[in-house]
């Protein structure tokens, strides 16, 4: 035995009961668990670590990260590892660095400049999903990773960024892609269907790509067409896609956002339900926080971004046509803004990549106007341009009963949506798991404790087929948390979003410390997660 937990308060992430137990690791394993009351010895190891008070759960898993360049960036990532999360999802939205080849690259960093800064300062040494993997694993990661192929990067390999349907050559080509990404470990597929060149795709392309997946025992995991006007049609579209191509299906941040869905949570959970009862093989993700968070460049009507980042410059810089994108965002309700005409009030900068433009972090779009005496879209238009697309927002749309009756429901897991690049970042990416075990569980009681781990572990881990990680058991990676459920809390805000959370003294990835006595150890011990070979 290398180490023994002791009187620690085991929550196996199964949704039983907690108990008082010992827990000896050996080799990054879980080793022996004796409970208390057994009788017999109690396990003995050259180091041991009282638990007394603390609750030792699974290690957490981030079913929707965007740490894709973080993770090679970053060695320490506390954003996540403080957190307890020991596993992140990437390759999430459709929209990702693998697979690219040197035609597509410079595109793939530019759309999503926003979510992880422009990428010039990682080493893009890939160009597949394996090399992508191979690189985590070659240099080493804060938390372990597992990876979704890109539908939207997928496209853009295939067919570039053009607003048509696949010819049957092209359809084929992006098939051959997915199964190649899925063959080197990807766990699944995912889409950013509001999002270009993705969003570009007919369900019946999503269907042919989603029969690839599901020959592969893998998920598919869409962003669908949109969270406000007509949010539930897209559900509807997604469980169709699913079922048709009889493909597990992964709902991302599955939320219903804007004026328009205000109190509509049971329309959507009794659609799910649905679901499940005809043989939908469904689960989703939410994060606990009423604010959105995305690229600015996002709202802009799809038509805009046809041809890619270069073309929607270019358009954005000629007045006639900007002033055709301002009225399909303010009056008709552009479909990148989910159909629903955008107020300026509700759109908050959180992030750019110029320097130069940093003061207006923090504002909303209709403040910074209103101090340089122009129209909110003259400075959205502005900031566009000048930072090449890269601005990041928080979207101020979310309805606290929709968020919590959504959470509620069995087959919901956790997911940060967490993007770490910018200077005002969401505080979901600091603080989801610390803010699900303090303030959606202690202090509001809307989820039991042992109930909510199994949220956050157990089912993600069903979901992602990980037949050893998930659960607090013999045989199982010794990815684990220690909390105590008395002051968990989550200390990212608005005002200070990079907060660390309290109350998370110990996470252990492998068998190792990488947070001991509330401090980042130097501990590096994540590694690729991938599909199993045989799905």
């Amino acid at each position: 035995m290398d180490l023994v937990i002791r009187d620690a308060r085991v929550i196996d992430g199964t949704g039983a009961r907690s108990c008082r137990a010992d827990v000896g690791i050996r080799d990054g394993r879980i080793a022996v668990i004796t409970r208390e009351g057994d009788g017999g010895p109690r396990p003995g190891a050259p180091r041991t670590l009282d638990a007394d008070g603390l609750a030792l759960a699974p290690g957490f898993i981030d079913m929707h990260a965007h740490s894709d360049l973080a993770l090679l960036r970053d060695p320490d990532l506390s954003a996540k590892v403080a957190q307890g999360v020991t596993l992140d999802v990437i390759g999430q939205d459709g929209l990702s660095y693998a697979p690219v080849d040197e035609r597509t690259l410079g595109d793939t960093c530019a759309a999503i400049a926003g979510w992880n800064g422009d990428g010039s300062d990682v080493d893009v040494d890939w160009r597949t999903v394996g090399g992508y993997l191979d690189r985590l694993d070659r240099q080493g990661i804060a938390v372990n990773a597992a990876y979704l192929v890109p539908q939207g990067t997928v496209r853009m390999l295939a067919m570039g960024w053009e607003d048509r349907v696949a010819t049957p050559a092209e359809t084929r080509h992006m098939q051959a892609l997915v199964a190649q990404g899925l063959e080197q470990g990807a766990v699944g597929l995912s889409s950013g269907l509001t999002y270009p060149p993705g969003m570009y795709a007919p369900d019946a392309e999503l269907v042919e790509l989603c029969r690839v997946v599901a020959a592969y025992g893998g998920y598919y995991c869409p962003h669908h067409r949109s969270y406000g006007a007509g949010a539930l049609d897209a559900y509807a579209q997604m469980v169709a896609v699913a079922r048709e191509a009889g493909c597990a299906l992964h709902l991302a941040h599955a939320t219903l956002n804007f004026d328009v869905n205000e109190g509509r949570a049971p329309q959507l959970l009794a659609l799910l339900d649905a679901a499940l009862a005809g043989g939908v093989d469904l689960t989703l993700d939410t994060y606990p926080y009423l604010p959105g968070c995305t690229t600015l460049a996002a709202l802009l009507p799809s038509w805009a971004a046809e041809g890619g980042p270069e073309a929607m410059l270019a358009r954005l810089r000629d007045d006639a046509t900007a002033a055709r994108i301002r009225h399909a965002m303010e009056v008709e309700g552009a479909d990148g803004c989910h159909g629903v005409p955008v107020d300026w009030g509700t759109v908050e900068i959180s992030g750019v990549c110029r320097p130069a433009l940093a003061g207006h972090v923090g504002k909303t779009l209709a403040a910074a106007a209103r101090e340089r005496g122009e129209a909110p879209f003259a400075t959205a238009r502005r900031l566009l341009i000048e930072d090449r697309l890269g601005p990041t927002i928080l979207q101020h749309v979310g309805h606290e009963e929709n968020v919590q009756a959504i959470m509620r429901h069995p087959a919901h897991t956790g997911g940060s949506d967490g993007i770490l690049h910018g200077l005002k970042p969401h505080p979901r990416a600091y603080g989801t798991f610390p803010r699900y075990l303090g303030r959606y569980v202690r202090e509001l009681g809307v989820l039991g404790l042992e109930e909510c781990v199994a949220h956050l572990t157990s089912r993600p881990a069903a979901r992602l087929r990980l037949p050893d990680r998930g659960l607090v058991a013999e045989g199982y990676r010794a990815d684990l948390v220690l909390f105590d459920p008395e002051s968990v809390a989550a200390g990212s805000t608005f005002e200070a979003p990079r907060a660390l959370p309290t109350g998370i003294p110990h996470v252990l990835i492998g068998g190792r410390f990488v947070m001991e006595d509330g401090r980042r150890t130097d501990v590096v011990a994540g590694r690729s997660v991938r599909r199993a070979p045989d799905g």
